[in-house]
């Protein structure tokens, strides 16, 4: 299935899936989506760029190995957790800050910060388990 207008346009695809499953993760924490969601569609576009051009153009794309992505993203959803301990509440109840940047004001929250470390560990777990095999497939 590596046909030449595949292969031309997986590339744009790509990009083109990235951009949507950090949009889906970044509305996700207020309405329906989120880092799972995200994180699959993001898995998936790799997937796809992976089928068309090959394993290694994938791994120099994303940089680091695929299981240290996820390892980073667990430990983002942890600390997100604990962040809440020391604040003397429940772990992982939600706590909100409302900087104001260039005169607008942000709602940020542990919350987000959670829902990125799900989606990096979505990404991280998928992407290596995808990539494992297409090499395999490959060989």
């Amino acid at each position: 299935m590596r046909t030449l207008i595949f292969r031309t346009v997986a590339p744009y695809f790509t990009s083109l899936m990235l951009i949507y499953s950090v949009f889906v993760l970044l509305r996700g924490h207020n309405e329906p989506g989120g880092g799972f969601i995200g994180g699959l569609i993001a898995a998936s576009a790799l997937a796809i760029y992976g089928v068309a051009c090959g394993v290694s153009p994938v791994r120099r794309a994303i940089r680091f190995h695929p299981m240290a992505i996820a390892g980073f993203g667990l430990f983002m959803a942890a600390i997100a957790g604990v962040m809440s301990i020391f604040v003397d509440v429940p772990f992982l109840t939600g706590l909100w800050i409302y900087p104001k940047v260039f005169g607008v004001e942000l709602k940020l929250s542990t919350t987000l910060i959670f829902d990125i470390g799900v989606y990096l560990v979505v990404l991280g777990s998928i992407t290596s388990t995808a990539l494992a095999l297409e090499e395999r497939e490959r060989d």
